[in-house]
């Protein structure tokens, strides 16, 4: 029981959209992204996380659409580093339980999400992509990841975790975000 609490207490803290040290002797493993075809039309109770519900949202909508408005749920919740719950929220978090809810499984870390997917030019993002940014970090990585929201005439919102004003929904037109942005993925 000790150990599973330990390695509990390690998740919660390893994981965030900052980027951490590696340990030297850690085996490399591959992660993957699995996304079950009936992943959407499943309202499973095992998903819910407290009072948000994920069976509440639209399921005659796209997958992308789905993701979206479960993560506009936690719009307003607080920033906490490394939490994935509406009692706090960092980014990767936020993309991760919004992705996981729906069955399709991403890396914790924005750093390690930035590798999955296929990379989209800003012109063609669509809703549902990620975008990452590196945003004043000594390590100059990428340490922070938003899902796209909307992307209509050149305007494209995202919703994200920020320390400061926890999740929010800002624009890529903002020149904080246009100067930290790195690139756009997509994984669905």
């Amino acid at each position: 029981m000790k150990r599973l609490i330990f390695i509990a207490f390690i998740t919660l803290f390893t994981g965030s959209c900052k980027s951490s040290k590696q340990s030297k002797h850690s085996k490399k493993t591959a992660s993957k992204i699995i996304i079950e075809p009936s992943a959407i039309d499943q309202t499973s109770t095992n998903n819910k996380t407290d009072s948000l519900d994920p069976s509440k949202i639209n399921t005659a909508t796209s997958k992308a659409e789905t993701i979206i408005s479960y993560a506009k749920q936690f719009e307003g919740v607080r920033y906490k580093w490394g939490g994935t719950t509406e009692n706090g929220m960092d980014c990767s978090g936020l993309v991760f339980e919004s992705f996981r809810t729906f069955n399709i499984l991403l890396p914790r870390i924005s750093r390690d999400m930035a590798k999955k997917g296929h990379k989209v030019p800003l012109n063609k993002v669509k809703n549902g992509d990620l975008l990452f940014f590196k945003t004043q970090n000594r390590r100059n990585t990428i340490n922070h990841v938003g899902l796209v929201i909307t992307s209509t005439n050149k305007i494209i919102k995202f919703i994200h975790a920020t320390t400061r004003k926890g999740v929010i929904v800002s624009s890529l037109t903002e020149n904080y975000w246009k100067t930290s942005f790195v690139e756009a993925r997509r994984v669905l």
